[in-house]
């Protein structure tokens, strides 16, 4: 470090007191400073940021503690540039689940509690709302106006109807959600007096407003169960069939938490989910909501963080980053479709929102809801281990029955045509009666494979080992896992031929077969590609609602938490991509997306049907949900994940490494293991380093070390000091390299 100019010895002895401050940085540990320039250590609380001198650069740490010696001699302690906040930034519940977070996921304290951060704060942005927070209500005109008089105005009507279910009126994150062009219908509004602003509610308390549905025995029973642990934790796992009624009970629950003036934290596992619940949520509760995610900007996620932590948002809704927000009166936390992989983090801090969500939950004595049609069998085993209460949701609300499933053997279908003949029947017969229908392919663009029909050579990716897609649109072949882009090939590079064909069928190649065979469908497609644009998913999800989509395509987007009621009937293209996955999960991966999407169909007044395309109508896996349905699936899951010794009867590390070459990989993980010989516990096993099933990615080599071991104690027992030797290892400099904790893939 740098050293500081000489001072006289009273004025260092006046310095009696060290900040130990959390910079973010790769190194596992903090740094001490001294308090900067006429500013006593004592009035500085943890918890608040500093800017620091780091290196030849400044950077915006955290106070973690205060301490009255340092290992650091007086003249190499650096003194800290300036306080940000006059009062901690982060509670103390928060700083302590944050601490703990590191420790168990064996990641710099430093990135830790920048993870954590709107990017606002993390650059030194002041703590504090852009402006002061006002929502739009109905003026007393407004509140005259017949809706059913603008049924020629459907953007006026959903918003003027929003408005007219919250008396203290909506924020622009709300209505965002409404619409992607709410300014403009609002300035429309406003100029016809029918909407004024105010003041946003202070408080996050509401009053209940009562039921506009009439709750089933099952539903009444899970919401008084969980209700009769407030205030104290408890671990619920809501396990209800698709369309049996799960948000209604989040909902009431949502609203008795605030009802008692506490606040609810509810996790989703996509962007896309978001604007369908906070609709929910709005048009329920009265009362202040923040939503976080990705999808927003700086200031926006600024705003809503403050209002999660000053007690102003009743409830929050978010993605995964959400469950660090720190709250000022916890008293629910949700999880919905907590099966989901999204909730792990695969890059920096590796953490999974869902199990961090459970440690929030004990520490805050608050009673956690982890709900889904299919648990993942970490929950189920937590329910066979009695560490969770099982709540069961068995049937759909209503008179909605569930959806019958058939299976199309591809095999006896014309080869090459990416819809079989029964599925475009079935297709033409549900649009003639007025209905909706979804196909569910699990690949973007146009084509996966783009073969020379002469040599069967393949137009692969450059920097990876992976396939070029063909994407309609551009004409251009793109890789989905870097990002490269080129045109396509006039000639095989092997034999010369020009004669590449596309193989295979994506999102984009699905529509346009569909559309040649129903010329007159309305076809909307929904994928990563054609809802880049902020705004565009919403606006898609009113098309569907509004009746002016005949058959959606999509991917993972359209597979769990959207309500569909006039879709009946569901297509499963590409059944086959994961009954023979190299993970050991890709059995149940599939087995909970088939079942989700299956979800999709049926959930309105008329019956529902899913058709499943595969080459392989016998495998065991099909034939069990088909028949026994994801219950049974998942007790046989978890007896071979019991006799082969896998998670969750297990616990894994995962150690990657990445380099411009393989052999700088193996010499830095042979290196790692030589050490876990040494220093772990001699029960752990110890399994490669092998390569990854991709071996190279965006031009660079990857390759793994897996850690295993019966119980989780011997898991983390010595990684820290076993992390700290590999850091300074010589070749640690040649590579890149990562623990994953808990690992959801293990390539």
């Amino acid at each position: 470090m740098q050293k500081r100019k000489h001072e006289p010895r009273s004025r260092v002895n006046d310095r009696l007191t060290i900040l130990r401050i959390a910079v973010p940085s790769p190194l596992r540990m903090s740094f001490d400073y001294w308090p900067p320039a006429g500013i006593s250590a004592n009035s500085i609380r943890p918890g608040v940021r500093l800017r620091i001198p780091f290196g030849r650069s400044t950077r915006i740490g955290i106070l973690l503690a205060r301490a009255s010696h340092s290992e650091l001699a007086p003249s190499r302690i650096k003194t800290a540039l300036e306080v940000l906040d006059s009062e901690p930034l982060l509670p103390r519940e928060s700083l302590d689940f944050l601490l703990w977070t590191s420790r168990y996921y064996h990641h710099p304290i430093g990135e830790t509690l920048h993870t954590a951060l709107p990017v606002a704060l993390r650059r030194g942005a002041p703590a504090t709302h852009s402006k002061p927070i006002f929502n739009w209500r109905l003026s007393p005109a407004g509140e005259a106006v017949d809706l059913a008089t603008l049924r020629r105005a459907p953007r006026q009507q959903t918003i003027m109807q929003a408005l007219h279910s919250c008396p203290g009126g909506l924020g622009e994150t709300t209505l965002r959600s409404l619409h992607k062009d709410w300014r403009t219908v609002l300035r429309s509004l406003h100029k016809n007096a029918w909407i004024e602003r105010c003041e946003a509610p202070p408080a996050a308390t509401a009053k209940p407003t009562g039921r506009s549905w009439q709750p089933s025995a099952a539903q009444q029973q899970a919401i008084e169960t969980v209700d009769a642990h407030r205030g104290r934790f408890q671990a619920y796992l809501l396990e209800g069939v698709t369309g049996s009624g799960k948000t209604e009970v989040y909902l009431e629950l949502a609203e008795r938490t605030i009802a008692a003036g506490r606040q609810a934290l509810i996790l989703v596992p996509e962007i896309g989910l978001s604007p369908q619940m906070i609709a929910r949520y709005r048009q329920r509760l009265q009362a202040p909501l923040a939503v976080l995610h990705s999808g927003l900007n700086e200031r926006e996620r600024l705003d809503g963080w403050l209002a999660a932590r000053d007690g102003k948002a009743a409830v929050v809704i978010g993605t995964r980053s959400a469950v660090f927000v720190p709250l000022a009166r916890p008293g629910l936390f949700i999880v919905d479709e907590e099966h989901d992989p999204s909730y792990k983090q695969q890059d920096g801090l590796r953490y999974s929102a869902r199990d961090l969500a459970m440690v929030r939950a004990r520490n805050t004595a608050t009673p956690i809801v982890l709900g889904s049609a299919t648990p993942s069998l970490e929950s189920l085993r937590n329910v066979e281990a009695g560490r969770y209460e099982r709540l069961l949701l068995p049937a759909r609300v209503g008179d909605a029955r569930p959806p019958g499933t058939s299976i199309i053997d591809l095999r006896k279908q014309p080869p090459h045509a990416p819809l079989a003949p029964p599925l475009l029947n079935a297709v033409e017969s549900c649009l003639k009666r007025g209905e909706q229908a979804l196909l569910f392919v699990n690949r973007r663009g146009y084509a996966p494979v783009y073969l020379c029909h002469n040599c069967g050579a393949i137009s692969d990716c450059p920097r990876c080992d992976a396939h070029m897609v063909l994407h309609q649109k551009s004409g251009r072949l793109r890789c989905h896992h870097c990002g490269t882009e080129q045109a396509p090939p006039g000639k095989c590079p092997a034999c010369g031929a020009a004669s590449f064909v596309p193989v295979g069928a994506g999102t984009q190649r699905i529509s346009t077969a569909l559309q040649e065979h129903l010329p007159e469908a309305r076809i909307l497609r929904i994928d990563r590609d054609s809802t880049r644009r902020k705004g565009a998913m919403e606006s898609a999800l009113q098309q569907v609602h509004a009746g002016k989509v005949d058959i959606l395509v999509g991917t993972q987007m359209l597979a769990k938490g959207h309500h569909f009621p006039k879709v009946t009937l569901v297509g499963i293209l590409d059944a086959d991509g994961g009954l023979f996955g190299t993970d050991f999960r890709a059995s149940e991966r599939l087995a909970q997306l088939i079942v989700q999407v299956s979800g999709r169909a049926g959930r309105g007044e008329h019956p529902g049907q899913v058709y499943i395309q595969t080459h392989h109508p016998d495998h065991p896996l099909l034939q069990a949900l088909v028949e026994k349905g994801y219950r049974n699936f998942s007790e046989a899951a978890l007896r071979e994940r019991r006799e082969a010794a896998l998670p969750p009867y297990s616990w894994l590390a995962l150690l990657r490494a990445e380099a411009p070459t393989q052999e700088a990989n193996f010499n830095f993980l042979e290196a790692a293991r030589r050490l876990a010989e040494k220093m772990l516990d001699s029960k752990m096993l110890l399994l490669g380093p092998v390569a990854a099933v991709m071996e190279r990615r965006r031009g660079r080599y990857r390759a793994r070390l897996l850690l295993q071991a019966e119980n989780r104690d011997t898991m983390h027992l010595g990684l820290d000091p076993w992390l700290k030797k590999l850091q300074t290892h010589k070749s640690a400099r040649r590579v890149r390299w990562s623990l994953d904790i808990d690992p959801v893939e293990v390539d």
